[in-house]
């Protein structure tokens, strides 16, 4: 089975094409030890994925929830929890910038 969703304590700048531009670099500066809050990447090759089929890639929701779920486990909330929810920052991002 295809992986769609990398931990930013995996991969790298290499992994532009796979991970984009913002993914890439934030796996780059968690390798790097700079203070990068935790997260994970949803791959570019998951978005071809859905606009070639029109539908969610198999496996993907499946990859998302686990990450999702250590990401809960880490910092002892979880998303959507009343009193002290776990906050996430979702962005897109292409391997290059658009406004280049």
């Amino acid at each position: 089975m295809e992986r769609y969703v990398y931990d930013f304590t995996e991969g790298g700048r290499e992994m532009a094409g796979l991970l984009g531009g913002k993914g890439a670099n934030l796996a780059e500066m968690t390798r790097m030890g700079l203070p990068v809050p935790p997260g994970f990447t949803v791959t570019t090759e998951a978005c071809r994925t859905f606009l070639a089929t029109g539908a969610e890639p198999a496996g993907l929701g499946v990859e998302v929830a686990e990450h999702l779920a250590a990401l809960e486990r880490g910092a002892g909330r979880r998303l959507g929890q009343p009193d002290d929810p776990l906050l996430l920052s979702v962005r897109s991002g292409s391997r290059f910038s658009m406004l280049a």
